[in-house]
C-alpha cells in the first residue's frame, strides 16, 4: 500500500515554517495518541514518521525531490520507512522529538507501550530455562548484503549422558521426599505481622517433584551440564545497528523445561565512504568548479561497484543524484532502496597567474554581459 504525502498527514503545506510544521505534529500527537481515548495507533506512528522527516531540513530537501523513497521509505513498506520497525522483535531504540512543552514524556509512553529499549536481563519464565543475549559486529557490507557468523558461548545445555532426567541410565525416578511430589515447599517466616507462609521451589529436587534412585555420574543429578557451544547464526540482508535476532530454543537448558531462546544484538561498523538512513545509503563526491560548470562523467562508489554518472552543466554544490536500486535490501519484501549521492563543488586553490587571469576575464566579462555591453 502506498504511503500518503507526509504535507498531507500533518496538515500542512509544502511551504510551511518549521514551526508551523512542529505545531501541526504536536496538536496531531496528542489528537491520536494510543493512550488517549479515541487514539489511533496507526495514524499516531504515521504522523511521528512524518515529522521525523519534514523536521530534519537535509530528509526534507531530499523528500520534496525525491518524494518517500528519498528518505529511505520506499511506497510498498520498505525497512526504513516506518520508525517503529525492527527486527526479530528486540533491541531497536525509538526516538521523537516533541519539542519544549508538555509532551517531553510521550516518548517513555511510547517505550512502555510497545516494549522498545536496550537489552538487559529478561525475566526468567516458569519451566524455562534463562534467555540469553549476545551480540556481533559487522562491516558495514555485510550489514547490507547478509552473511553468517558463529558465536561461541557456554552455556547449560542437557546432559547427554542422562538425557536430560538427572538419572544414571538405567535407573528410575522416585518422589522427592522433601516436597512429596509437588515440586515446591513451604516455609514459615516470622515478620512484624506474624508467622507467614511462603511456598517456593523445592531444594532438593528443584522443582520437578522427583529424584533419581541414582545420580547421573556426569550432571550428578542436575540433567544439565556448562559446555561451550558454537552456534552459527545467519544474518538476513538489509540488518541495521540494535537489531535482534531471535534464534528458539538456542539458550539455556532447564531439567525437565524447554530451553530459553538466544538474541544476537547487531552492531555495524561505521563506513569510511557510506553512511545509512534507513533502506538509503548516502555518499559524497567532488567535482571541480570546471567539470560542475561545462558538465561531466563522474565515477561514483556504490556498495555494488563502481558507477558512471553525468553530471549535467551549471551543476550547484550540494545537488542530490538518486541511484535507484543500489541502497540497502528491504528485510520485509523484494527491491532495495536507493543511494543518494550529493556532489560538492570544489573551489580550486594555488592557481597560476595564467589561469587567475583566465578567471579574471571570465568574471569581467560576465559584468559586461550583465549591462549589455556584451
Amino acid at each position: 500500500m502506498s504511503k500518503r504525502d507526509y504535507y498531507e498527514v500533518l496538515g500542512v503545506n509544502k511551504n510551511a515554517s518549521d514551526d508551523e510544521i512542529k505545531k501541526a505534529f504536536r496538536k496531531a500527537a496528542v489528537k491520536y495518541h494510543p493512550d488517549k481515548e479515541g487514539g489511533d495507533e496507526a495514524k499516531f506512528k504515521e504522523v511521528g514518521e512524518a515529522y521525523e522527516v519534514l523536521k530534519d531540513k537535509q530528509k526534507r530537501q531530499r523528500y520534496d525531490q525525491f518524494g518517500h523513497a528519498g528518505v529511505g521509505g520506499a511506497s510498498g513498506g520498505g525497512a526504513g520507512g516506518n520508525p517503529f520497525g525492527g527486527f526479530g522483535g528486540a533491541g531497536q531504540n525509538v526516538h521523537f522529538d516533541f519539542g519544549n512543552g508538555d509532551f517531553g514524556d510521550l516518548g517513555d509512553i511510547l517505550g512502555g507501550m510497545f516494549g522498545f529499549g536496550g537489552g538487559g536481563n529478561r525475566r526468567r519464565q516458569p519451566g524455562r530455562g534463562r534467555d540469553v543475549e549476545t551480540s556481533v559486529t559487522l562491516s558495514f557490507e555485510d550489514a547490507i548484503f547478509g552473511t553468517e557468523v558463529k558465536v561461541a558461548l557456554n552455556l547449560d545445555e542437557k546432559c547427554s549422558h542422562c538425557h536430560g532426567s538427572g538419572a544414571e541410565p538405567g535407573f528410575d525416578q522416585k518422589e522427592c521426599p522433601t516436597c512429596h511430589g509437588s515440586g515446591q515447599e513451604v516455609k514459615v517466616v516470622n515478620t512484624l505481622f506474624g508467622a507467614i507462609q511462603q511456598a517456593q521451589t523445592c531444594h532438593t529436587c528443584r522443582g520437578r517433584g522427583k529424584v533419581p534412585d541414582k545420580k547421573c555420574t556426569v550432571c550428578g543429578g542436575d540433567g544439565i551440564v556448562r559446555a561451550k557451544q558454537d552456534i552459527k547464526v545467519k544474518v538476513p540482508a538489509g540488518v541495521d545497528e540494535g537489531s535482534a535476532i531471535r534464534l528458539s530454543g538456542r539458550g539455556e537448558a532447564i531439567a525437565g523445561g524447554e530451553n530459553g531462546d538466544l538474541y544476537v544484538l547487531i552492531h555495524v561498523k561505521p563506513h569510511k565512504k557510506f553512511t545509512r538512513e534507513g533502506d538509503l545509503i548516502l555518499s559524497e563526491e567532488r567535482v571541480s568548479m570546471i567539470d560542475a560548470a561545462l558538465g561531466a562523467e563522474l565515477e561514483v562508489e556504490t556498495v555494488d561497484g563502481t558507477l558512471i554518472i553525468k553530471v549535467p552543466a551549471g551543476t550547484q554544490s550540494g545537488t542530490d543524484f538518486k541511484l535507484s536500486g543500489h541502497g540497502v535490501p528491504h528485510l520485509r519484501g523484494g527491491g532495495r532502496g536507493a543511494q543518494i549521492v550529493t556532489v560538492r563543488v570544489e573551489t580550486p586553490t594555488g592557481l597560476s597567474r595564467k589561469q587567475r587571469d583566465l578567471l579574471q576575464e571570465f568574471k569581467d566579462n560576465k559584468k559586461r554581459s550583465l549591462f549589455g555591453q556584451s
